[in-house]
Protein backbone atom coordinates (compact mmCIF):
# COMPACT_ATOMS: atom_id res chain seq x y z
CA UNK A 1 0.00 0.00 0.00
CA UNK A 2 1.52 2.93 -1.52
CA UNK A 3 1.84 5.83 0.98
CA UNK A 4 0.13 9.05 0.62
CA UNK A 5 1.51 12.67 1.06
CA UNK A 6 0.35 14.47 3.62
CA UNK A 7 -1.77 17.80 3.50
CA UNK A 8 0.66 20.84 2.92
CA UNK A 9 0.08 22.92 5.56
CA UNK A 10 -2.05 25.53 6.15
CA UNK A 11 -0.63 28.99 5.40
CA UNK A 12 0.22 30.95 8.47
CA UNK A 13 -2.57 33.29 9.67
CA UNK A 14 -2.68 37.00 8.53
CA UNK A 15 -0.62 39.37 11.27
CA UNK A 16 -2.74 42.29 12.48
CA UNK A 17 -0.60 44.62 10.55
CA UNK A 18 -1.67 42.40 7.29
CA UNK A 19 -5.47 42.63 8.28
CA UNK A 20 -5.15 46.33 9.25
CA UNK A 21 -3.79 46.98 5.51
CA UNK A 22 -6.02 44.86 3.96
CA UNK A 23 -8.97 46.25 5.49
CA UNK A 24 -7.43 49.81 4.99
CA UNK A 25 -7.36 48.47 1.11
CA UNK A 26 -10.39 46.99 0.96
CA UNK A 27 -12.73 50.72 2.28
CA UNK A 28 -9.84 52.48 0.36
CA UNK A 29 -12.29 55.50 -1.06
CA UNK A 30 -14.82 54.69 0.97
CA UNK A 31 -16.24 57.26 3.58
CA UNK A 32 -18.52 57.50 6.21
CA UNK A 33 -21.94 59.15 6.28
CA UNK A 34 -20.01 62.66 7.90
CA UNK A 35 -17.74 61.88 4.57
CA UNK A 36 -14.73 60.75 7.15
CA UNK A 37 -12.71 58.19 6.02
CA UNK A 38 -13.76 54.41 6.22
CA UNK A 39 -10.58 53.53 7.56
CA UNK A 40 -11.15 55.77 10.80
CA UNK A 41 -13.84 54.29 11.71
CA UNK A 42 -12.27 50.37 11.30
CA UNK A 43 -9.16 51.98 13.52
CA UNK A 44 -11.82 53.52 16.20
CA UNK A 45 -13.55 50.10 16.35
CA UNK A 46 -10.37 47.94 16.74
CA UNK A 47 -8.92 50.09 19.37
CA UNK A 48 -11.82 49.73 21.23
CA UNK A 49 -11.84 46.43 21.21
CA UNK A 50 -7.85 46.38 21.95
CA UNK A 51 -8.84 49.09 25.00
CA UNK A 52 -11.42 46.60 26.45
CA UNK A 53 -8.95 43.54 26.47
CA UNK A 54 -9.99 41.75 23.23
CA UNK A 55 -7.52 39.13 21.84
CA UNK A 56 -5.74 39.19 18.36
CA UNK A 57 -8.65 37.40 16.80
CA UNK A 58 -11.34 39.80 17.83
CA UNK A 59 -9.29 42.77 16.60
CA UNK A 60 -8.54 41.46 13.58
CA UNK A 61 -12.67 40.56 13.39
CA UNK A 62 -12.79 44.21 14.01
CA UNK A 63 -11.01 45.52 11.38
CA UNK A 64 -13.13 43.32 9.15
CA UNK A 65 -16.23 43.41 10.79
CA UNK A 66 -17.91 46.24 7.47
CA UNK A 67 -16.13 44.15 4.84
CA UNK A 68 -18.53 41.44 3.93
CA UNK A 69 -21.71 43.94 4.95
CA UNK A 70 -20.66 46.70 3.03
CA UNK A 71 -19.29 44.29 -0.12
CA UNK A 72 -15.78 45.11 -0.12
CA UNK A 73 -14.82 41.52 0.33
CA UNK A 74 -16.72 38.84 -0.51
CA UNK A 75 -17.93 35.89 1.57
CA UNK A 76 -16.28 33.65 -0.36
CA UNK A 77 -12.88 35.43 0.00
CA UNK A 78 -13.24 35.31 3.73
CA UNK A 79 -14.17 31.64 3.66
CA UNK A 80 -10.73 30.83 2.47
CA UNK A 81 -8.64 33.75 4.25
CA UNK A 82 -5.89 32.85 6.37
CA UNK A 83 -7.66 33.50 9.29
CA UNK A 84 -8.75 31.44 12.33
CA UNK A 85 -12.01 30.03 12.31
CA UNK A 86 -13.24 32.13 15.45
CA UNK A 87 -12.15 35.34 13.40
CA UNK A 88 -14.00 34.30 10.26
CA UNK A 89 -16.78 33.79 12.69
CA UNK A 90 -16.95 37.01 14.35
CA UNK A 91 -16.85 39.10 11.04
CA UNK A 92 -20.10 36.58 9.85
CA UNK A 93 -21.99 36.99 13.01
CA UNK A 94 -21.36 41.18 13.07
CA UNK A 95 -22.38 41.46 8.95
CA UNK A 96 -26.47 42.65 9.29
CA UNK A 97 -27.96 40.29 6.14
CA UNK A 98 -30.61 42.25 3.60
CA UNK A 99 -34.20 42.28 5.49
CA UNK A 100 -32.35 40.51 8.29
CA UNK A 101 -34.94 41.22 11.60
CA UNK A 102 -33.03 42.90 14.28
CA UNK A 103 -33.74 40.52 16.67
CA UNK A 104 -32.27 37.84 14.04
CA UNK A 105 -28.71 39.63 14.03
CA UNK A 106 -28.41 40.39 17.53
CA UNK A 107 -28.95 36.80 18.55
CA UNK A 108 -26.35 35.72 15.83
CA UNK A 109 -23.71 38.12 17.62
CA UNK A 110 -24.73 36.85 21.12
CA UNK A 111 -24.36 33.22 19.75
CA UNK A 112 -20.84 33.67 18.43
CA UNK A 113 -18.08 33.35 20.94
CA UNK A 114 -16.64 37.33 20.54
CA UNK A 115 -18.68 38.85 18.57
CA UNK A 116 -20.08 41.06 21.62
CA UNK A 117 -17.10 42.85 22.10
CA UNK A 118 -16.66 43.38 18.25
CA UNK A 119 -20.43 45.31 17.99
CA UNK A 120 -19.68 46.39 21.18
CA UNK A 121 -17.09 48.72 20.04
CA UNK A 122 -18.76 49.35 16.58
CA UNK A 123 -21.41 50.57 18.42
CA UNK A 124 -19.82 52.62 20.70
CA UNK A 125 -17.90 54.29 17.86
CA UNK A 126 -21.23 54.85 15.74
CA UNK A 127 -23.20 56.40 18.85
CA UNK A 128 -20.16 58.50 19.86
CA UNK A 129 -22.21 62.77 20.40
CA UNK A 130 -19.04 64.16 18.15
CA UNK A 131 -19.44 61.74 15.42
CA UNK A 132 -23.14 62.35 14.94
CA UNK A 133 -22.64 65.97 15.91
CA UNK A 134 -22.02 66.21 12.14
CA UNK A 135 -25.27 64.83 10.76
CA UNK A 136 -28.59 66.54 10.24
CA UNK A 137 -30.97 66.35 13.29
CA UNK A 138 -33.23 63.95 11.44
CA UNK A 139 -30.25 61.39 10.36
CA UNK A 140 -28.32 61.78 13.91
CA UNK A 141 -32.04 61.04 15.85
CA UNK A 142 -32.67 57.85 13.25
CA UNK A 143 -29.24 56.18 14.29
CA UNK A 144 -29.37 57.65 18.06
CA UNK A 145 -32.50 54.85 18.31
CA UNK A 146 -31.59 52.62 16.34
CA UNK A 147 -27.81 52.14 18.17
CA UNK A 148 -29.93 52.58 21.55
CA UNK A 149 -32.49 49.20 20.45
CA UNK A 150 -29.25 46.86 19.26
CA UNK A 151 -27.46 47.57 22.61
CA UNK A 152 -30.85 46.62 24.49
CA UNK A 153 -31.26 43.72 22.44
CA UNK A 154 -27.44 42.94 23.17
CA UNK A 155 -27.86 43.30 26.87
CA UNK A 156 -25.54 46.34 26.91
CA UNK A 157 -25.74 49.09 29.30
Amino acid sequence: MADTPPPPPAPAPLSLAEVEALARRAHAGQTDKAGRPYAEHLAAVAAGVRERGGSDEQIAAAWLHDAVEDAALSAEWLAGAALSEATKAMVLAVTKRTGEPLAEYTARILATPGALLVKESDLAHNADPARLAVLDAPTRDRLTAKYARVRGLLGLA
